[in-house]
């Protein structure tokens, strides 16, 4: 971290910068992909990662693995939680009928 009123970092000005977006958006609304922030800030991959573990670390986004980065808060959140669970459930039922299945035709 750097101190109050030094100079900011490549990765605080991504999260800085985020942050005036993020207030335009609406809870659960999926941020831009690393590809879209590296060609927007034209920084490293790594300096856009660092900037969204700020705002992660902040709870201002949540992240949901290859699915992207989410603008945090409350029932949006949650609701991302729920979805994801279910995804996961039926990816699961989908995986048993193909092993069964496949366990039929051999």
């Amino acid at each position: 971290m750097t101190v109050t009123g030094g100079p900011r970092s490549k990765a605080e000005h991504v999260a800085d910068a985020l942050r005036e977006d993020i207030k335009k958006m609406q809870p659960g609304e999926r941020l831009p992909t690393q590809r879209e922030l590296v060609d927007r800030f034209g920084y490293a991959g790594q300096t856009i990662q660092n900037g969204l573990a700020i705002l992660r670390a902040e709870g201002v986004i949540v992240s949901s693995g290859n699915l992207g980065n989410f603008v945090g808060g409350g029932k949006a959140q949650e609701d991302m939680r729920l979805d994801i669970k279910e995804i996961r459930s039926q990816i699961q039922a989908l995986a048993e009928r193909l092993e069964a299945l496949e366990s039929r035709s051999a």
